[in-house]
């Protein structure tokens, strides 16, 4: 079956819970905007395209209350660096006629038009992982982050469809560990042979030679290329070009900003102190440790090889000012 993080059903918006996973699955109902505001905000949904068609459902339940401005300025402020979510709002502000039945359409094509995107970016994105690539990925960029499939996680899904020859190196990506909870749980759904390692595992495998390839997803891209992505990206970057290993991205058209010249503007999301000073409810700092938490980092064009979206495989130099000519 396949792995979706959402769906609309009785008229409300329901959200598996990602905090839960993979001991839990549970699914959450919200008919009310600022319940999915609060999901989005404390990661029941995560992954820059799933956080996008949320708050394009939000807007939906907004449209039905008569509370269009609160809840795009409430959805708006839920988290900063996934620049998705905007794209969705800014989509779902040109609706006309403002109807509850017409911001539904919306918000139900946005997903659906993901769905397509995700398999566009599978397709283009396998024809870079050669027989038997051992690839390394961080974070969840599978069907969870993303209507159905993914992005990253996309690409190794639709290369183990087309010859079921390649192995997964997963990192546990620390600090809320999407990589241990997420996906390997969506790896051991698929039937895709894979490893999980520490974060810091990753440059002592590149250095023995047992990682033929990276690949990341973004959360926003910048006009020359550089990228948001979950927190580590940055450094697997830098090791894959100390260790002449290709390092790719991939990510839907949506999550490229072309407002913003580099990635110097893109606003990092800070996040508390409790999700490195505990786990599970357990405190593992000393009480009063003061935390230093950004959930993103940022990836300089220049060390990246690939960008692919669902329109194409673009080869560094990046430069998205100038209008795609696909």
């Amino acid at each position: 079956m396949p792995i979706r993080p959402l769906r609309w059903e009785d008229d409300a918006l329901w959200l598996l819970d990602q905090r839960l996973l993979p001991a839990q699955e549970r699914w959450l109902r919200f008919d009310a905007w600022p319940g999915v505001v609060a999901a989005i905000r404390d990661m029941v949904v995560r992954g820059a395209p799933a956080i996008g068609i949320a708050a394009a459902y939000g807007m939906a339940l907004a449209a039905r209350a008569g509370e269009r401005n609160e809840a795009s300025r409430g959805l708006a402020a839920s988290r900063p660096t996934a620049v998705n979510l905007f794209w969705a709002l800014d989509r779902m502000a040109r609706v006309t006629p403002w109807t509850a039945g017409s911001a539904l359409a919306e918000a139900r094509a946005i997903e659906e038009e993901d769905r397509a995107m995700n398999r566009a970016i599978g397709r283009n994105g396998a024809d870079l992982l050669k027989p038997g690539s051992r690839v390394l990925t961080i974070c969840n960029t599978g069907g969870l982050a993303t209507s159905e499939h993914g992005t990253a996680l996309g690409v190794v899904r639709t290369a183990w469809e087309r010859d079921r020859d390649l192995f997964v190196i997963a990192c546990e990506t620390r600090p809320r560990l999407q990589g241990m909870r997420l996906t390997a749980w969506e790896l051991m759904r698929d039937g895709i042979p894979f490893r999980l390692v520490p974060d810091s595992a990753a440059a002592s495998l590149m250095r023995a030679g047992t990682v033929d390839f990276v690949i990341a997803g973004a959360d926003r891209i910048a006009a020359n290329g550089d990228t948001a992505n979950k927190i580590g990206t940055y450094a697997l970057a830098v090791l894959a070009r100390h260790h002449g290993i290709p390092f790719a991205i991939a990510a839907p058209t949506s999550t490229i900003d072309p407002s913003l010249e580099t990635g110097d503007a893109i606003p990092i999301e800070h996040r508390g102190e409790e999700e490195v000073t505990t786990f599970d409810g357990v405190r593992l700092a000393p009480e009063g440790c003061p935390v230093l938490n950004p959930a993103f980092d940022v990836t300089p064009g220049s060390l990246i090889d690939w960008i692919v979206t669902e329109r194409e495989t673009m080869p560094a130099p990046f430069d998205f000012r100038k209008p795609s000519p696909v």
